[in-house]
């Protein structure tokens, strides 16, 4: 058995807003924006409903670049990464839990058009 464990994820979902994106001094990029992925199963009344859950992704470097050209709200998207957590202090001095998924590779499955067909 390998000692190793991987911090792998990957999605396949839409785009729930354009990517924000931020140039750095170093003019390193990051774009930041969330996926849906939606789950279809039965409740307990037998009826069929669906499960939507929200991820927020942040890309650097290149992936940035091909996120701020190719996605836009409602793109299909496939989202090869890893989940990071981070921690801050809000204005109030409360302790916040942020977690988000850092992405490796960002690949647009189909515009927004092509998604909704």
């Amino acid at each position: 058995m390998s000692t190793s464990v991987k911090n792998r994820v990957q999605l396949e979902g839409n785009v729930g807003k354009n990517p924000e994106v931020k140039v750095f001094e170093n003019n390193n990029k990051v774009a930041n924006f969330t996926v849906a992925t939606s789950e279809y199963k039965k409740n307990k009344a037998g009826e069929f409903i669906t499960e939507t859950t929200w991820h927020n992704i942040s890309a650097w470097g290149k992936q940035a670049e091909i996120a701020e050209k190719t996605l836009v709200k409602g793109s299909r998207v496939s989202i090869d990464g890893k989940i990071t957590n981070r921690t801050y202090t809000d204005k109030e001095g409360n302790k916040r839990y942020f977690t988000e998924i850092v992405a490796n590779e960002v690949t647009l499955i189909a515009k927004k058009e092509e998604a909704a067909a």
